[in-house]
């Protein structure tokens, strides 16, 4: 599969790693996804670089797909009917120009309507960020549509892939409320694909093990080390300001956020305040209940499993925290 060159901080990058993701992607080209699959996890875990790469995979096996990414404003029509690509770049202008954005991501369903109509074909949609711009109350409403997309076709089609990602913990709660889709997580990168992002950046640079320690594996977190110069004090400050953990919100839940950091366990207390894992999910600091460790659950590998070594779990991140119900937590 050709690998897409993404860019990364002030780099031309190839794409690297998720061949299991890869893998899965394949397997779903082959059979349809029968939900539309909606991926979550951890913000810059590198869920926008395999949808683009997802792109140019579905390409190769002979897909017409549409991706949507209207917080990037990056759209693009991989189809082989000219009047249906025109038709999409017409629309793509004109939510540019007025940021309509709901127009271009309802118009999926007429632009798949009108692919099959013209003959019985593999299509795929890949919508990422898409909540945000559609607006939090109309995500279930979408992710049904798009489930009829499936069951109900108005045209038959051979094939279809419909992938989803968002990094919002209350849009996965919206739409769990349904079972309209198949809500999967995506975690940061192993720590193998970890270092080959790591070793395209040019010296100098921390030794490999300093680095994966701070930034546990997430694409982001490298890249916001490699331009702050590699100060992790710079990147942590700038995440407070970010995140808007203002001294009111630190001393209002000081205890309980101490108790996170070195446990995050502790989120799992029946005593903890469900004020603050609210808070903590809006500012998506936290992927709350997440899955157990098992490949069937997860798109690419699962995290990795807590250092018996130490308190700490191999794979921590300074820009998330993860929990679960057993000792099977990791951050």
């Amino acid at each position: 599969m050709r690998r897409i060159t993404v860019r990364f901080a002030d780099l031309d990058i190839e794409f690297v790693d998720r061949d299991v993701a890869l893998r899965q992607v394949e397997d779903w080209a082959n059979k349809s996804t029968w939900y539309p699959v909606v991926i979550f996890g951890p913000e810059g875990c590198g869920k926008t670089a395999f949808l683009r790469q997802t792109v140019e995979a579905l390409r190769e096996l002979d897909y017409n797909v549409l991706y949507l990414h209207p917080l990037d404003r990056v759209f693009m029509a991989e189809v082989d009917e000219p009047d249906v690509k025109s038709l999409f770049l017409d629309l793509v202008r004109q939510t540019l120009a007025d940021e309509k954005w709901g127009r271009i991501a309802l118009a999926v369903f007429d632009l798949v309507r009108e692919l099959l109509r013209r003959r019985k074909r593999r299509v795929a949609v890949i919508a990422d960020d898409v909540f945000q711009a559609i607006g939090l109350n109309n995500a279930a409403a979408y992710v049904k549509g798009l489930l009829n997309m499936i069951e109900h076709p108005v045209y038959d089609y051979e094939k279809i892939v419909i992938l989803i990602a968002t990094s919002e913990g209350l849009s996965r709660s919206e739409i769990g409320r349904h079972r309209w889709a198949h809500l999967t997580p995506m975690w940061n990168m192993p720590r193998e694909g970890f270092q080959q992002l790591y070793e395209k950046l040019p010296e100098p640079k921390p030794p490999f093990n300093e680095v994966w320690k701070w930034a546990g594996g997430n694409p982001n977190v490298l890249r916001e080390l490699y331009m702050a110069g590699w100060s992790k004090d710079a990147v942590v400050a700038q995440l407070i300001r970010e995140k808007r953990l203002t001294p009111d919100f630190i001393a209002r839940w000081r205890v309980w956020l101490e108790k996170v950091v070195n446990d995050p366990e502790a989120l799992w207390s029946p005593d903890v305040p469900e004020e603050l894992i609210r808070q903590l999910v809006e500012r998506n600091l936290i992927v709350y209940n997440i899955y157990e460790r098992k490949q069937v659950f997860w798109i690419d590998q699962p995290p990795p499993e807590r250092d018996p070594r130490t308190r700490y779990w191999e794979g921590r991140s300074m820009a998330n925290t993860n929990t679960q119900r057993s000792s099977q937590a990791s951050t």
